[in-house]
């Protein structure tokens, strides 16, 4: 049976992605930070999915799971890891808690890392499995107040780049699926309290627009099926893309990507009203 791990699974992409995987008759390990979480999608994804508890941060709990899984494989390869655990970290960056900008890197970067030194050699075989990093059409544009996200994915998008040479040596490929906006329930965590603390800054009245501009494009968002289904591709097709970017308005997210950097800036200043 072809196995895949996917990191961050009780809700979002994470979830969209086991559910489309096991659909397709693949055994799914999907990591969880809580048993209820572990024992909730056990009932609703049925045999086909084990549930790893672990944090991506806990680099010991990561590679106890590593462990697991390869006794579970019992010498068979296995066919992907899907890293798609992160947090989104928000806030003008001249005042954000440094302590905050750490947990960001550490969770959607460090924590990739570790995984994926936990879990590469299990894709080993024949034929050799892939890795999917799952990073943002932000990793490719920054947006005010969404610095350390930006940072983070920025850094995923390289770090790939890199790991996918280096990798070659054993015929492993590294595969870049970029979502924009999905409708996962991160939206509705978002609170109007989440800014407050920036009251007092020059940037509170930017913020209230980005925060109210987030969550409306947040509940228009795709799908986290939609996003299950590219990275279902780009772990199965014979000749994948080495990126993958999926997003509800592909004309937009193509015009933020590619018109001159100091235009979109001021697109985005006057939107926001960070210039005149």
């Amino acid at each position: 049976m072809r196995s895949v791990v996917v990191t961050g699974v009780s809700t979002g992409i994470g979830w969209g992605v086991t559910k489309v995987l096991i659909q397709r008759g693949v055994r799914v390990f999907g990591s969880v930070r809580k048993a209820a979480d572990a024992d909730r999608l056990k009932q609703e994804f049925g045999d086909r999915f084990t549930p790893l508890i672990f944090d991506v941060t806990d680099e010991a709990a990561v590679h106890a799971a590593a462990e697991q899984v390869r006794v579970a494989l019992d010498g068979e390869p296995l066919m992907g890891l899907v890293n798609n655990a992160g947090v989104a970290v928000a806030g003008p960056l001249l005042h954000l808690p440094i302590a905050d900008f750490r947990q960001q890197i550490e969770v959607n970067l460090t924590g990739v890392v570790a995984t994926t030194q936990a879990f590469a050699p299990l894709l080993k075989g024949e034929p050799a499995g892939r890795i999917v990093n799952i990073s943002s059409v932000g990793g490719k544009n920054g947006s005010p107040f969404m610095a350390p996200y930006n940072a983070s994915k920025f850094a995923l998008e390289g770090l790939s780049e890199s790991l996918r040479r280096e990798l070659m040596l054993f015929g492993v490929d590294v595969i870049v699926v970029a979502p924009g906006a999905v409708a996962t329930p991160i939206w509705g965590k978002a609170r109007p309290e989440d800014i407050e603390p920036y009251r007092d800054t020059p940037f509170y009245p930017a913020l209230q627009k980005v925060h109210a501009f987030m969550t409306a494009g947040g509940a228009a968002g795709l799908a986290p099926e939609v996003i299950g289904e590219a990275v279902a591709k780009a772990l199965t097709t014979a000749k994948p893309k080495v990126r993958y970017t999926v997003a509800p308005n592909p004309v937009m997210t193509f015009m933020m990507a590619n018109l001159p950097r100091r235009m979109v800036d001021n697109m985005v200043g006057k939107r926001l009203g960070l210039t005149s």
